[in-house]
């Protein structure tokens, strides 16, 4: 269980790195089209149609996405200043109190996008610019990422009980 948990935080992570340069390829290439508009006149014109909403669009799905790998790796801001200074089972107590806390805040968060997504199928939204895409789409990347960081802090949660201690490994900076 433990490597197929390991091994979905890596996708998503993988997916979210993989939407960014998505992103710089994207705003690239609309970069050259206009320079080639510039240097070669306004026959040269040209531009990708809706470019800004899926740049948007993807940032928000690897926002998301990245969520639960960052977590496993240590990459979330902690504070543990305060806890680093407690005793170790008022450590361990902050500890679970705030994974807690966080597993039930994101799977709010969670159970809404999920909601929102249906509401969008539902609904036939689409977004507003020259290409109208379906907003459940990109709205499902977003959901997906929250269900992932769901699973993630409940797996650190479970992780942080059995070994008495907290488990993530701390980040670069404190």
């Amino acid at each position: 269980m433990r490597r197929f948990l390991d091994t979905i935080y890596k996708v998503s992570g993988g997916l979210a790195a993989a939407l960014i340069l998505a992103i710089c390829l994207l705003i690239s290439a609309q970069i050259l089209l206009n320079l080639a508009s510039r240097m070669m006149g306004p026959a040269w014109s040209y531009t990708i149609p809706s470019y800004a909403d899926f740049a948007g669009f993807m940032l928000a799905g690897a926002s998301f996405l990245a969520l639960a790998y960052t977590l496993r790796m240590g990459g979330h801001v902690r504070v543990s200043l305060v806890t680093q200074r407690l005793p170790r089972r008022a450590a361990l107590a902050a500890e679970v109190l705030s994974l807690t806390l966080a597993t039930g805040l994101a799977g709010f968060a969670g159970f809404y996008l999920v909601s929102l997504v249906q509401e969008s199928r539902h609904y036939g939204d689409t977004s507003a610019g020259i290409v109208p895409i379906p907003l459940w789409i990109p709205q499902s990347a977003v959901a997906l990422g929250m269900g992932l960081l769901v699973i993630a802090l409940l797996d650190t949660l479970v992780q942080t009980l059995r070994a008495g201690a907290p488990t993530l490994p701390n980040s670069a900076e404190e």
